[in-house]
C-alpha cells in the first residue's frame, strides 16, 4: 500500500513530474487551478490563471506546461507563467488532460471536452514551437507514456477503457497505425495516467480501481500498488534513486459521504515499488 506523501486534498490530482536536477515533485491540481510542490522546506503553491494539467522541464529554473488553452513556462523560483504558444484556444468548452515529454525533446498533450463529451478531444505534439495534431476523436486522452528507446509511445482513450502503442520514426512522430496493447474492458479500474520504468513496463493508475497496475512491454499483467485514494490519476517515478513511485489521486465525482468514508482521495501518495524508473526528459521550447 502507498503511504501519503502529500496530504493536501486535490479535486483532480494530475501530472506528477520529478525534476531531475532539483530532485523535487511538482503536480497539478486541474480543477482547482494550482500547481503544489514539497521539498525539505515543506509544501509550496502556486495559483494559475486557468486549468493547467502536465508538465516537463526545460531547466533548473522552468517547466513547460500546458493548460486549457495552451503552453506556458512557469518560472519556479519567481512563480512567474508566461505563455508561448496556444491549445485549442478557440474552443472554451475543452481543455488539457494528461500529458509527458518525449525522449526526443518534444511535449505530447492530450485534450478532452470538459464534460467529457464523445470524441471531442485529440493528442497533440509540440516540438520547438510547432504543434501537430497525432490522434483526433480521443473523448479522454490518458496514459501518454514512452519506451526507454523512444521508439515507441502509449496512449489511451479512458472512455474507451483502451491503451495503445505506436512505433516513433527518430524524430519522435508517429510511424504507422497504433495498436491496442492493453483492454480493461470488463474491469473495475479506468485506465488514466501511465510512465515506463527503465525495464519498460508500463505503470498505469486505474481510476476507481484505487491501484497503479504494471504491465509488461506486451501487455501481461505483472503486479499492482495499491492506493488509499479511489481514483489513481497518475503515476512518476523519482526520489534520489528513480524507485519511489508517486501517485496523484482525484475526489472529483465523489460524494461528500464517500469522501467522508475516505477522506484520502485527492492526496498524492507514495510507494517503493520494487522498479527504477527514468529521468524524466527535457522539453526543447
Amino acid at each position: 500500500m502507498a503511504a501519503i506523501y502529500d496530504d493536501r486534498p486535490c479535486e483532480l490530482g494530475e501530472g506528477p513530474l520529478w525534476h531531475p536536477e532539483r530532485g523535487q515533485l511538482f503536480w497539478f491540481d486541474i480543477l482547482g487551478r494550482r500547481m503544489l510542490t514539497r521539498t525539505a522546506e515543506g509544501a509550496g503553491t502556486l495559483h494559475l490563471p486557468e486549468m493547467f494539467s502536465a508538465a516537463g522541464w526545460v531547466d533548473r529554473d522552468r517547466l513547460f506546461a500546458a493548460s486549457e488553452t495552451g503552453f506556458w513556462l512557469i518560472g519556479i523560483g519567481a512563480g512567474t507563467v508566461e505563455r508561448i504558444g496556444t491549445l485549442e484556444a478557440d474552443d472554451p468548452g475543452t481543455r488539457s488532460n494528461d500529458g509527458r515529454a518525449d525522449p526526443q525533446g518534444g511535449f505530447w498533450i492530450g485534450t478532452m471536452g470538459k464534460g467529457a463529451e464523445p470524441g471531442r478531444g485529440a493528442i497533440y505534439r509540440y516540438l520547438k514551437g510547432e504543434v501537430r495534431r497525432l490522434f483526433p476523436n480521443i473523448s479522454i486522452p490518458n496514459a501518454i507514456s514512452f519506451a526507454p528507446d523512444g521508439r515507441q509511445a502509449q496512449f489511451a482513450d479512458s472512455a474507451a477503457r483502451k491503451v495503445w502503442r505506436v512505433a516513433l520514426d527518430a524524430a519522435g512522430w508517429p510511424a504507422g497505425e497504433p495498436e491496442l496493447l492493453i483492454d480493461l474492458a470488463g474491469q473495475p479500474g479506468v485506465p488514466d495516467g501511465a510512465v515506463c520504468d527503465a525495464e519498460g513496463n508500463l505503470w498505469l493508475a486505474e481510476w476507481g480501481a484505487g491501484r497503479v497496475a504494471a504491465y509488461a512491454p506486451d501487455g501481461r499483467f505483472l503486479r499492482a500498488v495499491a492506493v488509499a485514494g479511489r481514483h489513481a490519476s497518475c503515476p512518476a517515478f523519482g526520489g534520489p534513486d528513480l524507485r519511489t513511485l508517486f501517485v496523484t489521486s482525484a475526489r472529483e465525482n465523489l460524494t461528500a459521504a464517500e469522501i467522508a468514508a475516505q477522506p484520502l482521495n485527492g492526496c498524492t501518495f507514495a510507494a517503493e515499488a520494487g522498479a527504477t524508473g527514468l529521468p524524466e526528459h527535457r522539453v526543447l521550447p
